[in-house]
């Protein structure tokens, strides 16, 4: 993979991390076995096109099944001790719902609190737990003027022309990927790190963690970032930071992240660019704009949440970017802005504070 200068890696050679072009002259343009090759693509028929990789192919019986949701495999030893090392701290709390209609968001029927006793974010978007011992989530950063940019659900396979735009202003952002679309998709997973950007995991199979048993939350962050699993696997690093799929988070997922090793990243405001045309993006948008051009975050930044999900989503944020650049004094991502100078459990990375991004 290539590296540029955004990440420090201490195991890459001097030569690598100078590079200075966004592409490989080296590579076939129809290379589908590297990265670089892959980053040259233009066609989005042709990116969108499935590849054969070793590294996923070789290792794909011991994942679950993509985009299912995600159990521990049968054998994983390794799995079964993590999960069983981490069993005292899950608190009590019982799944939200009735699978499999609450797997995606229908919690129709379900009785709980008014009182919000499991700080359940799809309920009333609270963000700090009630749970003792348990960090907040993190919805703004401290940094004043600042946007913490990110995308989640990537990567997604047209990504080549979104990626260069980024690469071409020099723009490094948070991306927050599926371990399924890594699997599907491995050599975009890696331009993410040969570009600079931060990765954090955004689960196995985008699927509502509170609708899930304990197993099931464990293993859906478990196979998408660490140990030899998704992202580790095809990228070669162990995020530490996550993002729950539509936000959906309480006490008893936040504490099977937190014995995990992760951060949780929500947003404070929503593009609803997942939605789709017509559904409000683009005031959605400028009220952001207008908010920054108002001081709003004079005193502290904030983060939005936009996607890599489709064509919609990469052409809403290249049709916005001057001017959040112009509203804000800093575009960074997440953990530049909260200065998370290692991001990754693997030491032979790092990025810079916000101070050194900034300079």
């Amino acid at each position: 993979m290539r590296l540029l200068s955004f990440f420090t890696s201490q195991a890459a050679v001097s030569s690598t991390l100078i590079a200075t072009t966004l592409f490989t002259s080296s590579a076939s343009a129809q290379d589908r076995t590297t990265e670089q090759g892959e980053a040259q693509i233009t066609d989005p028929n042709v990116e969108c096109t499935p590849y054969y990789y070793a590294p996923v192919s070789n290792a794909v019986k011991q994942f679950p099944t993509v985009w299912t949701v995600a159990t521990i495999v049968s054998g994983d030893t390794n799995a079964q001790n993590e999960y069983q090392s981490i069993q005292s701290k899950i608190p009590n709390i019982a799944p939200k719902g009735t699978q499999p209609g609450s797997l995606s968001g229908d919690f129709s029927g379900y009785s709980y609190s008014s009182s919000d006793p499991d700080c359940w974010w799809t309920y009333d978007q609270c963000t700090t737990p009630k749970l003792a011992g348990l960090p907040s989530d993190l919805t703004t950063v401290p940094e004043p003027d600042t946007l913490g940019y990110g995308f989640d659900d990537g990567p997604n396979c047209s990504h080549n022309a979104f990626y260069n735009f980024l690469s071409q202003n020099g723009q490094k952002a948070t991306m927050f990927y599926i371990g399924s679309n890594v699997m599907d998709w491995p050599l975009e997973a890696q331009r993410a790190l040969s570009d600079g950007h931060e990765i954090c995991a955004h689960t196995w199979s985008h699927k509502y963690m509170t609708a899930l048993t304990n197993e099931e939350a464990f293993a859906e962050l478990y196979y998408s970032m660490s140990s030899l699993q998704a992202i580790k696997l095809v990228v070669g690093v162990t995020p530490t930071c996550w993002r729950p799929p539509y936000g959906d988070i309480d006490d008893r997922i936040r504490a099977i992240a937190h014995a995990m090793g992760l951060r949780t990243i929500i947003w404070q405001y929503d593009s609803n660019d997942w939605r789709g045309p017509g559904n409000g993006v683009d005031q959605d948008y400028q009220s952001l704009i207008t908010n920054a051009q108002k001081g709003t975050f004079a005193t502290k930044g904030t983060i939005m949440l936009t996607h890599e999900l489709n064509n919609f989503t990469m052409s809403k944020a290249i049709q916005y970017y001057s001017q959040l650049k112009t509203a804000f004094k800093y575009l960074v991502p997440v953990g530049v802005a909260t200065n998370q100078t290692q991001p990754y459990v693997e030491t032979g990375y790092s990025q810079p504070s916000f101070a050194q991004y900034t300079n």
